[in-house]
């Protein structure tokens, strides 16, 4: 048994439904919160073309072979996320109502999880390793040069395997730091992680000369480096938590794991099925003309909406722990606040200034992006829906995390296979069809319909909220409606 202690020696669904007066001054409100997460997303997005850009110098195998492990660790990342949210919601709560005996509880269960999903990933890295010289003999199907398959047999195995570990093991004190809305320490731990990865990835390629393996052995140990900083950030915020503040409810959970799977579960499927639209989208547009110039502006869409979306994914990020650790407290008017100070920035990020810099830049972006003029054409329609987009998914990114925050997460699972599994096969048929019909292309079509859909989703979990928020900072939270 292992036994880990960090220690020393609205949107519609907002306005006007909490009404307790209390409120806590001492809390850092949601937006200072999500200001370094915001520039530690940012951070991370450039990085994200580091490894990329250094493939590139090797050769189009070592760049093939980094694409060929996205599919890996985007499934550790999913499974990253799930536990996360989880221990993230379960501490946050129990540290508001200074619950002692549960936060030890949720850590030594979290380990135990880590441990559990940890080796799945090194078996898989070994897997890679093993497999990858049969690929050729078992799938004939496979256009893959001999070059491109021993880069990713590399680069698959050191990524996946070597970060099995470190990655899984950075959910503990990630979770804490969160827990305590330090949101500022999470930002300086990605950026250490970038910093060394860049600074290795420069090391191991053009001074020892280790190619692909350089690549990803930089990765790995840049990550260590962001675990290391986390680590010590959480272990000083849980001294001072026992030093200032102590414990005054000693109850214990009797299935401590159960409240981090509750969410956990949910959220990892979540994260999965939202990546599921892309190969949907894509099915549809392969098969219409002018295909290539399509998925290539679709592809521009995608990148550019997930940039545009950073500071509403941060604001999203920071309500988790925002929420959990005022409903710990019974602090219904600062949840509330947060919630409508969420939505008036929401509002004023998309109409405000997304919308004034798709006019202003928009098509030139679109034309420094694409190769050819119709692309081009394509893609700049595609940015100029990005603002209505970004609007109509912020309610889905603000309301989720409260619902998480309650130990509720499958009210967000439900909401995602509604967009992602029930309507966007039929609403990217409708919009084809409806766009030929008018002589559009079929992109934009497609684009117009996920945005409807996108509203459409959002605005059935802002209700399903508003229904139950009241109840959120008085019921017990396993009484709280989970459906």
């Amino acid at each position: 048994m292992i036994r880990v202690q960090f220690r020393l020696p609205s949107l519609i669904c907002l306005p006007g439904i909490m009404t307790d007066p209390t409120q806590s001054n001492l809390n850092p409100s949601v937006l200072r919160m999500s200001a370094p997460l915001m520039v530690s997303f940012v951070m991370r997005s450039a990085f994200t073309f580091v490894d990329t850009i250094y493939a590139a110098i090797l050769g189009d195998a070592a760049v093939a072979a980094i694409g060929l492990t996205f599919t890996f660790e985007f499934v550790m990342v999913a499974f990253w996320i799930g536990l996360s949210t989880g221990l993230t919601s379960v501490l946050s709560r129990s540290i508001g109502a200074r619950e002692g005996k549960k936060i030890e509880q949720y850590l030594s269960a979290a380990w135990r999880l880590v441990w559990f999903v940890s080796p799945m990933f090194l078996f898989a890295g070994i897997a890679i390793w093993i497999v990858t010289p049969r690929l050729d003999e078992w799938f004939p199907g496979i256009q893959l040069d001999t070059e491109t398959l021993q880069a990713f047999r590399i680069y698959g195995t050191v990524l996946i395997g070597g970060s099995a570990f470190t990655q899984f093991w950075s959910v503990i004190p990630d979770s804490i730091v969160k827990a305590h809305q330090d949101t500022r320490s999470t930002m300086w731990a990605g950026i250490w992680s970038n910093v060394a990865n860049l600074a290795l990835n420069t090391l191991f390629l053009f001074v020892f000369s280790w190619g692909i393996f350089g690549i990803a052995f930089s990765t790995v140990i840049g990550r260590i480096a962001g675990l290391v900083y986390a680590m010590k950030k959480a272990r000083d915020h849980e001294a001072r938590r026992l030093a200032e503040e102590g414990d005054i409810n000693f109850d214990y959970d009797p299935n401590p794991y159960k409240p981090i799977l509750a969410l956990a579960v949910p959220a990892s499927i979540t994260f999965i099925l939202m990546a599921g639209e892309t190969a949907v989208v894509n099915g549809f547009l392969a098969g219409g003309p002018d295909s290539t110039s399509a998925i290539a502006a679709y592809s521009i869409y995608y990148r550019i909406m997930t940039f545009a979306a950073m500071p509403m994914i941060a604001i999203s990020v920071a309500m988790l722990p925002f929420a959990a650790k005022r409903i710990g407290e019974r602090d219904s008017a600062g949840l509330n606040q947060g919630l409508r100070q969420s939505a008036v920035v929401a509002i004023i990020y998309a109409l405000g200034i997304m919308t004034p810099a798709v006019w202003l830049w928009g098509d030139r972006l679109a034309a420094w992006l694409s190769e050819s003029p119709l692309t081009a054409e394509y893609a700049a329609f595609g940015l100029q829906v990005v603002p209505i987009a970004s609007l109509m998914f912020a309610p889905f990114l603000l309301c989720r995390p409260v619902f998480e925050a309650m130990g509720r997460g499958r009210p967000g699972l439900y909401i995602a296979i509604l967009r992602y599994v029930v309507l966007t096969w039929p609403a990217a048929y409708v919009g084809i069809q409806v766009a030929r019909t008018m002589g559009q292309p079929d992109l934009y079509g497609v684009l117009v319909a996920l945005v409807g859909i996108a509203g459409v989703s959002s605005a059935v979990l802002a209700a399903w909220l508003r229904l139950i928020l009241p109840q959120a900072t008085t019921a017990p939270f396993e009484e709280l409606p989970n459906s």
